[in-house]
């Protein structure tokens, strides 16, 4: 499981555009972290890596809950704001998740039981000196 260090944020755009590179076309991604770690920053280099969208298009779903990108390459989700499994239902994830497609789900972790068992999962901690600690876990 590799595990990467990012100092600051353009770093850590070029390492979601590494990520890119190694993803399948077909992706379920969990961005785990607490408020502000950079899973959306993140998510930019990622989107930006795949070709679906210039790093200034992409911002964080919050209100929106899906951003679609590239005619449907990419979604970036985000579920801080659903309450419970049944809110989350009503976004239609299966249909989703059956795209060919890489999904990005901010704050997934809080939903497994609705998540699908083959994902990545890429954990981002705050470090040392506003380093970030990046570890990315594939499941199969």
């Amino acid at each position: 499981m590799p595990a990467y260090r990012t100092a600051t944020e353009a770093e850590t755009i070029e390492l979601g555009r590494k990520i890119a590179r190694e993803l399948p076309p077909r992706a379920v991604v969990l961005l785990i972290g607490n408020l502000g770690a950079g899973k959306t920053t993140l998510a930019k280099g990622i989107v930006n890596g795949l070709g679906a969208a210039e790093i200034e298009e992409v911002a964080s779903p919050t209100f929106t809950l899906i951003h679609e990108y590239g005619g449907g390459k990419v979604f970036h989700i985000d579920l801080y704001r659903m309450e419970d499994a049944r809110d989350v239902a009503t976004l239609g994830l299966e249909d989703v998740f059956d795209r060919e497609a890489v999904v990005l789900i901010e704050w997934g972790e809080r939903f497994p039981q609705l998540m699908p068992l083959e994902r990545v999962e890429i954990r981002i901690e705050a470090a040392d000196n506003d380093e970030r600690k990046i570890v990315v876990t594939e499941l199969k």
